[in-house]
């Protein structure tokens, strides 16, 4: 089966699609589609993940397949932009990777592309003894925190955590942890933007600059003062940097160039 998709926006206009992270839902992009509502907005949601949940998590593969053929059912000859944000990101690294043409613009925002063997091999005995602390909500609160997540956003993210599947969970974490970037990645010839947060974890940092030097299409940037997760941290920041790259603007000074 597909994925369940919400469309907003005017249907005239070029599409942006905007993909979610791990361990939230198509919500997190609630200030992007009303700050993007003249464009045609696509907003999956990744199986295993708000309503999409009852479809099981098999890959980043399989799941850039479906948002594939998902823009393929709704573009028709139109300008098609993808954002996307950690395992959201690393379903557009697979896209650009398969099937760049059907892209002209994407932001790629802290996509993981270095595997970390080490911490896959620990994924499944460590969730399997503390799987019950997702339906803690003092836990929640603190993984919340650190995801940048608001208060008027926690209760929908907090019931979404409690219906995840251990399988599905340990799944999605496996499959993020142990993608690498592609080697047909540098023959998207697409406009790119790779940015990630000054605060993020060092292989984040690195992944970025391995993108960065795959493919001389990419520009880098980094957030000061924000760690993983840049659209949730400063939604206004983020909507005038997304649309400053789309439209060809001035991106805001508070970034900093990488390379």
């Amino acid at each position: 089966m597909e994925l369940y998709c919400k469309e907003t926006g005017n249907l005239n206009a070029p599409i942006i699609v905007f993909l979610h992270g791990g361990g939230v839902s198509g919500w997190m992009w609630n200030k992007q589609i009303e700050f993007f509502s003249n464009y045609h907005v696509l907003v999956p949601d990744i199986e295993s993940h708000g309503n999409s949940h009852n479809e099981h998590f098999v890959s980043i593969q399989e799941s850039a397949r479906k948002i594939i053929r998902l823009i393929g059912s709704k573009a028709y000859g139109k300008k098609v932009t993808i954002v996307g944000l950690s395992l959201g990101a690393q379903i557009l690294v697979e896209i650009l990777s398969e099937a760049p043409e059907i892209v002209e613009c994407a932001v790629i925002n802290s996509a993981l592309v270095r595997p970390m063997k080490f911490t896959k091999k620990m994924i499944r005995p460590m969730f399997r003894m503390s799987y019950g602390l997702i339906k803690n909500r003092r836990f929640a609160k603190l993984q919340a925190a650190q995801l940048y997540i608001s208060d008027e956003n926690f209760e929908i993210y907090f019931e979404e955590s409690k219906n995840t599947l251990l399988e599905d969970l340990i799944q999605v974490l496996e499959s993020n942890m142990s993608y690498s970037l592609p080697p047909e990645f540098e023959n998207a010839k697409v406009k790119i933007m790779v940015l990630v947060g000054a605060k993020e974890k060092g292989v984040m940092i690195k992944s970025a600059h391995d993108m960065l030097q795959s493919n001389h299409y990419c520009k880098g940037y980094s957030v000061p003062g924000i760690g993983h997760g840049v659209s949730l941290a400063d939604p206004q920041l983020f909507n005038e940097l997304t649309k400053a790259w789309i439209e060809d603007g001035i991106i805001p000074t508070r970034l900093t160039a990488i390379s």
